[in-house]
């Protein structure tokens, strides 16, 4: 089998889809890899880096003729995967949902297109996760870029000339991106606070030294809801934590937001009027920039000011981490499609009754297959 690995053509992408550690796991399965020249530079992998380890490097005409699987990070237009035959496998983040036309494009092309994205979130499928995976480094990036934006130090420091007070950072919506936000912000030594819709999040928040902030008199989610993301709430209770924030909000310096709901626009978190109540120079990172946005007025992928308060749309921060996000991405493709290998036939077989299957594919045979788009 061989596997190609083109260069991310998406505007601003800085990933690629295979680093030297999983192009030698692939040619231990028994297949081959073919890199399109110039693949990795962004993220500090070199050609030479890739022919070291048994790789072939050409260019993207020679990558597409030969190829069984294309992995990426980001799908690309069927326009341009000419020359990829009927059959191939297309692998990576597809965004099925907001680019229909594309995978009809891949059924129509007789393309078997497999979206990461949809990965269902079951214990076998958790070293595939591309979504956590990246998540992770964009919850520690937010803080990052929150820490250069912010005109103070993060660390309370007592000196001669008297005392710094630490930073307050409010963490909105405790996923894996919301965790990992906290965690960096403790250990950059902010005063950290986080709340969530999902009462089981409350320990979590606890064990890495936060302080949780709950809504306590009205039923929100109690555990996770599906798949282990947060779900729509009573409006009762989003009466009362609109409130709850309000009073919160007014005394942070930094907000990390982290709030989406799978296939719906993200949920409005913080208004025109809490920003206003922010004291001048906090900063809010909206991490759900690319869905609409947690805050109002964040545009995805630009800084604004509203009353004082700078609004960074964050927008795919991982790629701002292309060497860790592109280690980390590879690794989930190798394992998903190593977990699917049959070592006599040297090529993955995906049986048609597996759950992670049926979760993540979207063409195959010249149909669209998933349910989720059917539906």
């Amino acid at each position: 089998m061989q596997i190609g690995i083109l260069k991310e053509t998406a505007p601003g992408e800085t990933r690629v889809a295979a680093i030297p550690e999983t192009v030698k796991k692939f040619s231990t399965l028994g297949a081959t890899v073919v890199v399109e020249s110039g693949a990795g530079l962004q993220a500090g992998v070199a050609d030479e880096e890739y022919l070291s380890v048994g790789a072939k490097v050409g260019s993207r005409e020679t990558v597409l003729a030969g190829a069984d699987a294309i992995l990426c990070i980001s799908g690309p237009q069927a326009s341009n995967l000419h020359g990829l035959k009927s059959g191939a496998l297309l692998i990576g983040a597809l965004d099925p949902v907001r680019r229909g036309d594309a995978v009809a494009d891949y059924a129509q092309a007789g393309y078997e297109a497999l979206a990461m994205e949809w990965m269902p979130r079951i214990t076998r499928a958790q070293s595939m996760d591309i979504l956590s995976s990246q998540s992770n480094l964009a919850g520690y990036k937010a803080v990052i870029d929150a820490a250069a934006v912010y005109g103070r130090a993060f660390p309370m420091m007592m000196t001669a000339a008297g005392t710094v007070s630490a930073a307050r950072v409010f963490v909105m919506g405790v996923g894996v991106a919301g965790l990992q936000a906290i965690a960096t912000a403790r250990r950059l030594g902010a005063q950290v606070s986080a709340t969530d819709v999902r009462s089981a999040t409350r320990e979590q928040i606890l064990s890495l030294g936060a302080k949780p902030i709950f809504v306590e008199n009205v039923a929100g989610i109690e555990g996770e809801g599906q798949g282990g993301y947060a779900s729509e709430t009573s409006e009762e209770y989003q009466r009362a934590q609109a409130e709850l924030v309000s009073a919160h909000i007014a005394k942070q310096d930094i907000v990390i937001t982290t709030a989406l709901i799978p296939g719906r626009p993200a949920p409005r978190l913080i208004s025109d009027a809490q920003l206003a109540s922010m004291r001048a120079g906090s900063v809010v990172v909206d991490l759900a920039a690319d869905a609409g946005g947690n805050v109002e007025g964040t545009i995805a992928g630009e800084q604004v000011q509203r009353h004082g308060v700078t609004i960074l749309g964050a927008s795919n921060l991982a790629r701002g981490l292309a060497a860790d996000a592109s280690a980390l991405f590879s690794r989930n493709l190798y394992n998903f499609l190593a977990a699917f290998w049959d070592a006599d036939k040297g090529r993955p077989v995906f049986p048609d009754d597996d759950e992670i299957v049926q979760a993540v594919r979207l063409t195959c045979g010249g149909s669209i297959v998933s349910e989720r788009l059917k539906g």
